[in-house]
């Protein structure tokens, strides 16, 4: 008798877990990145153009791999910008950054969750060259 209750509850256990996985399916939810017409090289391609055309970047020491940081909002535009790794004059630089970056035309496409627009980060890496270096003076 033992024998046969034990094995009816392991058959129920096994039926109600099986049902919880076949939930678990149903609540897969639905996530697409913010997106830039192009990409994210046209992107870069266009924040080149900008910061080039508005931003002197003799004032700074900005030679090699700089990351970007910042946010896309349901709007899609860009918001919060940080810049790593840090440089001489580095407020006024994330500043003229962020300026540069409100000059690109063309807007985002936010981050879609469960149909929703989000807000999301992105991370953009631009490697710079110049003829200007920081001695350290």
């Amino acid at each position: 008798m033992k024998k046969y209750i034990l094995i009816l509850f392991l058959f129920f256990g096994f039926i109600g877990y099986s049902q919880e996985s076949q939930t678990k399916n149903e609540d897969t939810k639905t996530f697409q990145n913010a997106e830039f017409p192009g990409g994210d090289e046209a992107f870069t391609k266009e924040f080149l153009q900008m910061i080039h055309s508005y931003i002197d970047l003799k004032k700074y020491a900005v030679n090699g791999k700089f990351v970007f940081m910042f946010d896309v909002n349901t709007d899609g535009k860009v918001d919060n910008l940080d810049v790593v790794p840090k440089v001489k004059n580095s407020e006024m630089f994330i500043d003229d950054m962020r300026f540069a970056i409100k000059k690109v035309k063309k807007k985002w496409k936010p981050a879609i969750k469960d149909g929703t627009s989000v807000v999301s980060k992105k991370i953009i890496k631009i490697n710079f060259t110049s003829d200007h270096f920081d001695h350290g003076d």
